[in-house]
């Protein structure tokens, strides 16, 4: 029995972000630099690896060796572009990322999703409050300052990036999958406290992902299961789900997730996940 499992994740990284501030830029904006060594490895990449490096491998700490040679087998034989972590311990973690990294043809990207930090999926460590509490919090500092302390706890044990804030306006009672996971049912609420923490966690040196584009507050399917359908119009998408992340990628988010989700306004083919659309 074998244990791999891939990810090709429906991340989009915003390369083109707004001007650095004068005074200081800020890591995001720094990413905008020239990056000598980074066009030279790309460069020496085969079309192989270079689709590899858009495929991320599940991982987990405890799973037991099988499992974690099985992952490293796949990163040094596809050269694959990154690792992301879900269930397991943080001092493991840390010990198999430098694994990882030394089986990889090119540094790996590493991240989780930790939506109320590292305790989202690690045993051990801090679990900060839902992002429904924070929606709660009229103090925007306070959840600028824990998306500082989220970007450190990330940081310490060698991730790059935070597959967080979840930005969908939870506007269904009957969400099976968001609830909690979200800042509440008002856009405006949702895209301030959002940005709050996002801006933390960014300033923090830690690269986020809004989720889930274009937005799955909305839906009474849970699409780790299903393929819930968005039947509404391409004006109400515009104007309700799809404002906060208009709002925060106009801030400088540095990457946005796609939903598992079928989209008719968008796109009409029938069944089709977004995640796979191309209109």
């Amino acid at each position: 029995m074998t244990y791999k499992q891939f990810l090709v994740l429906p991340i989009i990284f915003i390369t083109s972000l707004c001007q650095a501030q004068a005074e200081k830029p800020t890591f995001i904006h720094s990413l905008n630099t020239p990056n000598n060594w980074v066009d030279s490895v790309f460069k020496k990449l085969n079309r192989h690896d270079k689709i590899a490096q858009m495929f991320f491998v599940r991982a987990h700490t405890n799973l037991g060796k099988r499992y974690e040679d099985s992952v490293g087998m796949v990163i040094k034989k596809e050269h694959l572009g990154g690792v992301v972590f879900f269930q397991g311990g943080p001092g493991r973690q840390a010990i198999l990322t430098n694994k990882y990294q030394a089986l990889a043809k090119v540094p790996l990207m590493i991240s989780s999703d930790g939506e109320w930090g590292l305790g989202m999926r690690l045993d051990s460590t801090i679990s900060y409050p839902y992002q429904m509490a924070l929606g709660a919090v009229q103090n925007k500092e306070l959840i600028y300052h824990m998306g500082l302390e989220v970007a450190k706890d990330f940081r310490r044990i060698g991730m790059h990036l935070n597959l967080a804030p979840d930005v969908d306006v939870n506007n269904n009672p009957k969400n099976p999958v968001i609830n909690f996971r979200s800042f509440g049912e008002g856009k405006y609420n949702v895209a301030q406290k959002a940005g709050a923490y996002m801006r933390g966690m960014q300033d923090g040196g830690l690269l986020v992902s809004l989720k889930h584009f274009p937005g799955h507050g909305d839906t009474d399917v849970d699409s780790h299961y299903d393929l819930p359908q968005l039947t509404f119009s391409k004006t109400r998408l515009d104007s309700l789900e799809m404002y906060p992340f208009r709002e925060l990628i106009q801030a400088g988010a540095s990457g946005v997730m796609i939903a598992h989700m079928n989209i008719p306004a968008l796109d009409s083919t029938a069944n089709m996940p977004s995640t796979l659309s191309k209109p």
